[in-house]
């Protein structure tokens, strides 16, 4: 419990954090946090962190050597912690940032080993008082402009829910970067800040002279509605950095700190144009990594295409592919135009975040793990922050990165298919099958270290593990989260759950990395050969049962019922094998290893019409692949559901003949209808030109256009040549840093679908995009593509 210094001044209060920091000021090391509360902004300034790393103590004399040589001040302390082999550590203190990043060069120069040399300041501060998004805090208040501030700070894990002020932004500029407007939308405000001579136009526009008034207006704007978090749509790495370089050229500074701060740029050291933006008190969250963070999926992440798929709407321009050319012509001839276009591209933001609730999902994975908003990905960093200062306190240190990233771990387990065309098929899944296994057998990186020192009492694993039953955080963890989950999914709290279900499920996949500090190829393949076993295991008992299971893959098994099975007695049997599977996992779990059970095997699917397709050209059963038929009752009849795995229907990358056609070619067959004739039309509508707007290929450049040098691929080859056609036409080329591109195949190879020019080849598509379609399932059915559609080819090429 926090002890106020005077309790007649300070009270306890709550925050969600928002951006967070550290740097040296007045000879120490100091750290910075902005909260959001319900009283406004708060920063709480803390100078009492000193920065530190651990080495161990039979390196201190080597250490001391080398911080002398550099007259590098330190304090060294002996800790009763270890490392995982059991070795005394003591830790190395500083008392500036600089100090200690001059340190740990030295000490990387002369390759001494040091651990946990990776952490921010003010990470290892809230980290190591299990302080995540939400925390309680007292302390000093004095008020400044605008912002309360608090000195003499302690803090403690809190479960505070903010209510936080959003605006979106979205600028528009020419080809070259000079900006022309910028758009700003919430609920309770709109705007454009537009360069130019005022003309009649929506009150919503505000005119400035040029380019430098733009940005000073941009950061009054900001101030003076004072958002807590700034979205848009690659707002980081495009709108962001380039208003930051715009403002260099004019020697201007980007005030859009709550303290009247700059705002910095971080350039990243991985990606070349990629980085990170600071602004005190607020926050800059990307749509695209937000949704991208929520395992959204889209077959781009363009703002027009996910604004469609989402909102059924997209931008405001004629032309979206040549869109730049629209926003220069815009500016120049009709600049009200060009502002409503930048209003509508932030409120499609705005409308994308509250359709998704992703702010919801993103609020509350901070507020379990730490994560800042804005963070993409971060499964390791979120598996580090909970597990780290349990480690801690059960007196060890954290291992460090392992050499060489580590050796690969099994993947899951995937039987043998058996190939075939069938009726009533069952999917039965165990549910969060890793995390279950986690908790079952007590994975976990100190129980394996516990475990190794007492083998005879412990859980056996694999490759030489065995985990300790008592010492051990991981599963108590998964546990927590569990509880967590069931509740919101409960309270239909999607966001909750979502966010907790990715937590779980990425705790596997961080043990097994190699970028992750307690990556051990024991913990790992004590998980997924758990699951080998486990899903040997449950084939062998299903059998037992009479039944066939004809595939298997990781955590899902597929069955085999009676042709003549009734749909309500197909569900009884799913739901009576769950139960029976879960009883004998009880079961035997209490008699073999002395365990209490958490797997859990649930009924999913029952299909109706179910195809295994064999490796195209053989008769081997086909992994990762499947289709089938869902019927279920409605109130106003039964509802089918065509379900694709891997297929063509599948894949963004085939084109719509072929996902329209594989639709319609299976429902027939799945309804014992003769799909012969289906085919011939198919065939002779796509011969005839009546299907030309089904053949167009959509496809990513995920290169430079100027990295295709050899082997160049069909998409590649028609971007080339169309942005060839763009320079001759004196236009913007479109395709050379990556990006999307819409082409088809003709007579003359792949074309731009601006720039097609040849007929189309239709043979191509009969041979590329039908084809393959059809003979995945035509075979079962005793017929044969080719066949079929001879006459219908000897005739169009007479």
């Amino acid at each position: 419990m926090i002890v106020p210094y005077n309790s007649a001044m300070q009270t306890i209060q709550q925050g969600f954090l928002l951006s967070r920091h550290s740097y040296d000021a007045n000879g120490q090391a100091q750290i910075s946090l902005w909260l959001s509360t319900a009283n406004g902004p708060a920063r709480l300034h803390i100078n009492t962190e000193q920065p530190l790393f651990f080495i161990r103590q039979a390196d201190k004399l080597q250490l001391q050597y080398l911080l002398q040589k550099n007259t590098t001040p330190y304090t060294l302390k002996n800790l009763a912690l270890t490392t995982f082999q059991h070795e005394p550590v003591a830790a190395v203190y500083f008392r500036t940032l600089k100090d200690f990043y001059q340190a740990q060069q030295a000490v990387r120069e002369a390759r001494l080993t040091v651990f946990e040399d990776d952490f921010r300041l003010h990470e290892r501060f809230l980290m190591e008082r299990f302080c995540y998004g939400s925390l309680a805090f007292t302390g000093t208040m004095t008020e400044r402009d605008g912002f309360c501030e608090y000195r003499q700070v302690k803090i403690k894990p809190a479960n505070y829910q903010p209510t936080l002020r959003m605006l979106s932004i979205d600028l528009e500029c020419s080809g070259e970067g000079e900006l022309f407007s910028i758009g700003f939308y919430a609920e309770d405000f709109q705007q454009v800040l537009m360069i130019g001579e005022p003309e009649a136009a929506p009150d919503y526009i505000h005119w400035v002279q040029n380019e430098a008034a733009l940005l000073q207006a941009f950061v009054n704007t900001i101030q003076s509605y004072n958002p807590d978090i700034l979205i848009g749509w690659n707002v980081i790495n495009f709108d962001c950095q380039l208003l930051l370089q715009r403002a260099e050229k004019h020697n201007l500074t980007l005030s859009l700190g709550r303290d009247g701060s700059a705002a910095h740029w971080r350039a990243s050291r991985v990606e070349k144009n990629q980085g990170f933006i600071t602004i005190a008190g607020r926050m800059v969250v990307d749509g695209i990594d937000a949704l991208k963070s929520e395992t959204y999926n889209f077959a781009s992440f363009s703002l027009e295409e996910v604004a469609q798929a989402l909102l059924q709407r997209g931008k405001a321009v004629e032309d979206v592919s040549n869109r730049l050319a629209h926003i220069e012509h815009d500016f120049a001839h009709n600049k009200p135009k060009l502002a409503a276009y930048n209003l509508e591209d932030c409120k499609l933001v705005w409308d994308i975040f509250q359709h998704t609730k992703v702010l919801d999902f993103l609020i509350f994975r901070s507020r379990l793990t730490g994560l800042e908003l804005n963070k993409l990905g971060g499964s390791v960093a979120a598996f580090t922050n909970l597990y780290l200062p349990h480690l801690h306190r059960a007196g060890y240190i954290a291992p460090n990165l392992p050499e060489g990233g580590g050796l690969a771990s099994p993947g899951g387990y995937v039987m043998d298919s058996r190939p075939g065309l069938y009726r009533n098929v069952l999917v039965l899944d165990y549910k969060s099958l890793y995390p279950s296994i986690i908790r079952t057998f007590k994975i976990d990186p100190l129980g394996l270290i516990e475990g190794l020192k007492q083998p005879d009492d412990a859980i056996p694993g694999f490759k030489g593990a065995c985990f300790s039953r008592t010492e051990h955080f991981l599963p108590d963890i998964i546990t927590h989260l569990w509880q967590q989950r069931d509740e919101a999914k409960r309270a239909k709290d999607k966001a909750k759950s979502n966010a907790i279900k990715i937590i779980m499920n990425s705790f596997y996949g961080v043990l097994g990395s190699g970028g992750c500090r307690f990556y051990d190829a024991r913990l790992a393949s004590s998980i997924t050969l758990r699951g080998h076993r486990i899903m040997l295991q449950t084939r062998e008992w299903i059998e037992a049962m009479g039944y066939q299971v004809i595939y298997g893959d990781t955590d899902s098994i597929f069955v085999l019922l009676d042709e003549s099975t009734g749909a309500e007695a197909a569900n009884a049997i799913g739901l009576a094998l769950a139960a029976e599977l879960n009883d004998n996992w009880q079961h035997l779990l209490r008699e073999e290893f002395d365990l209490a059970c958490h797997l859990e095997m649930e009924f999913e699917t029952h299909y109706s019409r179910f195809l295994m397709p064999t490796i195209r050209g053989s008769d081997i059963g086909s992994k990762k692949r499947y289709a089938g038929l869902i019927q279920q009752q409605r109130n106003n009849g039964i509802e089918e559901t065509l379900v694709f795995k891997g297929l063509e229907s599948a894949r963004t990358d085939w084109t719509d003949l072929a996902h329209h056609f594989q639709n319609g070619l299976y429902r027939a067959i799945f309804h014992d209808e003769d799909p012969c004739e289906f085919i011939r039309s198919t065939v002779q509508e796509t011969l005839s030109g009546a299907r030309d707007g089904e053949l167009v290929y959509r496809k990513r450049l995920r290169q430079k256009l100027s990295h295709y040098q050899k082997n160049i691929p069909p998409h590649a080859r028609a971007a080339m040549m169309a942005d060839e056609q763009n320079r001759l036409n004196g236009k913007a080329l479109q395709y050379q840093n990556r990006g999307w591109i819409n082409y088809v195949i003709t007579t003359q190879g792949p074309q731009a679908l601006e720039y097609q020019q040849a007929p189309l080849d239709y043979q191509h598509y009969i041979d590329k995009q039908l084809r393959p379609v059809a003979d995945a399932i035509l075979p079962f059915v005793g017929l044969d593509f080719a066949e079929l559609i001879s006459s219908q080819l000897d005739l169009f090429h007479r």
